[in-house]
């Protein structure tokens, strides 16, 4: 991921919220945003994944500039190349854990062809993936509304790590569990970014989490607009 001399502004407000002069992560690296609430995390994940495009500057995911793609094309290249982790899940409540697992391969081919070309098939993926988020075999026909929370983010995760993206996207992803689980899934998150050579991008307030990444980046030092104009995003 690369975005160079980056200036974002929300629609109808009257200054930048982001001003990045550059941001390099390379592959199979891991590392640690931090940034109180309102400092612009969530925004800097939106033209990461192309949700949102910058007024200026680029921002550049797996060797491809997002700003020259249409808004379908970047739909798809996220699918392909980006796996997100949200802080609110964003599961389907009425499909079964699996189908939420699932979803990230049928909405991207790409995915598919590089589970077949290690072997293996996306409905053994899903399995593989769900032994070691802990997982048991017994939820994967539940619907998502009927999980805890801490099971309905540990499917979040399996969907953002099937098919091997190259940038995973973690959006304040131990929020909702406790201690125990929240090192355990750490813990599987990097070893399985580790195993595929994905680039792990983990946004986070909590700095004692910090310690088990390679680089901890701080987005108040980054952003030289500040908090001004975010409106808490």
């Amino acid at each position: 991921m690369r975005l160079c001399g980056l200036r974002y502004r929300w629609p109808g407000a009257v200054a930048d919220c982001l001003v990045i002069d550059a941001l390099t992560i390379g592959a199979g690296e891991r590392v640690f945003l931090r940034g109180p609430s309102g400092s612009g995390k969530t925004t800097l994940l939106s033209l990461v994944g192309g949700v949102a495009l910058p007024q200026s500057g680029t921002v550049e995911v797996a060797g491809q500039a997002l700003g020259a793609l249409s808004a379908g094309a970047r739909d798809r290249f996220r699918a392909d190349h980006v796996g997100f982790v949200f802080q609110l899940f964003n599961l389907l409540p009425w499909l079964s854990a699996r189908d939420n697992i699932l979803l990230a391969c049928r909405f991207s081919p790409q995915r598919r062809v590089r589970i077949a070309a290690a072997g293996g098939t996306p409905a053994a993926e899903v399995a593989r993936q769900a032994s070691r988020l802990d997982l048991a075999s017994a939820l994967f026909a539940r619907p998502a509304a009927q999980l805890s929370v801490g099971q309905q983010q540990r499917v979040a995760a399996a969907r953002a790590l099937i098919g091997r993206p190259g940038l995973v996207v973690a959006d304040e992803p131990t929020s909702a569990l406790d201690a125990d689980r929240q090192q355990a899934f750490i813990d599987l998150l990097l070893e399985e970014c580790a195993a595929t050579g994905s680039a792990l991008l983990f946004v986070s307030h909590d700095q004692r989490l910090a310690a088990h990444f390679d680089r901890v980046l701080d987005l108040a030092t980054l952003n030289r607009a500040g908090n001004a104009g975010e409106g808490g995003r």
